[in-house]
């Protein structure tokens, strides 16, 4: 796609991705990558795919192969907070417009996975599984994966009990256990199902 448009005179398309919509707890995260015109690019980054394809350690080592090769890219979060508010889809769109905001040069032309942003005022393209087919919505899947599993583990070390850095906030048995024992951590999105029932039950037992 970025080829495409390419020959379109097109010079700075941003991929653009997130992580962490489905989860219970934390931010959901935004990145924007902007690839250089180079028609060898998928050379240089030969094991960059889907984020969910990829171990931690392929993340954590092609993540920071994007950000030499990028021209720019950039990450922001909306809080859990702004997701209780919002609603994480207008929360998703908050933070991808964060991301792209922050980038430089300016894209000219937005390549997003399955989102549409009709506030952010650029030409745009949204791709059903586009972290599979785009190398910088990939990109911007992988960036976004790697800097929201590092806020999880400093969640981890703040509130040990919930056993965040195993399951990155998501409803494993593990979470259900821990908010069953526990109730919700100030970070847990309230407005979730699973999360404001632990906190009706542990308040009715208290």
């Amino acid at each position: 796609m970025e080829t495409f448009l390419w020959g379109l005179d097109i010079r700075f398309p941003a991929g653009v991705d997130e992580a962490g919509r489905g989860a219970w707890v934390g931010p959901v995260a935004a990145a924007a990558v902007i690839l250089p015109v180079d028609p060898l690019l998928l050379g240089y980054l030969p094991g960059v795919r889907d984020s969910k394809q990829l171990t931690p350690q392929e993340r954590g080592y092609w993540g920071e192969v994007i950000k030499t090769i990028a021209l720019s890219w950039s990450v922001a979060v909306a809080s859990s907070r702004e997701i209780d508010q919002l609603g994480i889809v207008p929360a998703t769109r908050l933070a991808m417009g964060r991301a792209i905001a922050q980038l430089t040069p300016a894209p000219e032309h937005l390549l997003i996975d399955a989102v549409r942003l009709p506030e952010v005022a650029i030409p745009q393209t949204s791709l059903i599984k586009g972290d599979s087919l785009v190398l910088s919505i990939a990109a911007a899947s992988v960036l976004a994966k790697t800097f929201r599993d590092g806020l999880l583990l400093d969640l981890d070390r703040e509130y040990p009990a919930y056993g965040f850095a195993r399951h990155k906030g998501y409803g494993t048995k593990v979470h259900q256990l821990a908010l069953a024992e526990n109730g919700p951590c100030p970070e847990h999105r309230f407005s979730y199902t699973p999360v404001r029932a632990a906190e009706s039950a542990l308040s009715a037992r208290v």
